[in-house]
């Protein structure tokens, strides 16, 4: 590596810090929120967020790879979600293993309701980027993804 090319991959290093740290920070702002205002988990939110797109619901097996978690850190998840009505588990025809999750009515409405104050806590949290800035940011975000996905520099 050249003195060019060892300056870049410092200077790339020290973004990927950069990205990390503004990540955490964001998250862990929401998490409190969550947990505070919502008496709910980032990780219970996710599964719900997960579900809700999912629409008619998903396999458990599904949910852990959309989620990029466990089986068993999800079925933990699923237990006390259901045993809030906020999910059901419903069998998966010519299935007997199979189970799929999907939200209730009532977890549906719970998760629309958490989803739109989410939302506005997102915007604040980033309403320091103007709107040209927040679109370069996910422009490059974007760009970065697809060559991680490329598995361009492995």
């Amino acid at each position: 590596m050249n003195v060019a090319e060892r300056s870049l991959a410092k200077d790339r290093l020290r973004l990927w810090l950069r990205l990390l740290k503004a990540t955490r920070l964001v998250e862990g702002a929401l998490r409190e929120r969550m947990r505070a205002e919502r008496g709910m988990t980032l990780p219970r939110f996710d599964v719900m967020a997960a579900l809700y797109r999912a629409g008619e619901g998903l396999r458990m097996s599904d949910l852990s790879g959309v989620l990029m978690v466990s089986n068993g850190n999800v079925t933990g998840i699923v237990d006390r979600l259901e045993a809030e009505g906020l999910v059901e588990r419903v069998a998966v025809e010519g299935d007997r293993r199979a189970v799929r999750v999907r939200l209730t009515a009532r977890g549906r409405e719970a998760f629309e309701d958490m989803a739109e104050e989410h939302e506005v806590w997102v915007d604040g949290l980033l309403a320091g980027l103007t709107p040209r800035e927040t679109e370069e940011a996910a422009r490059l975000l974007e760009k970065l993804a697809g060559g991680v996905i490329a598995g361009r520099g492995a």
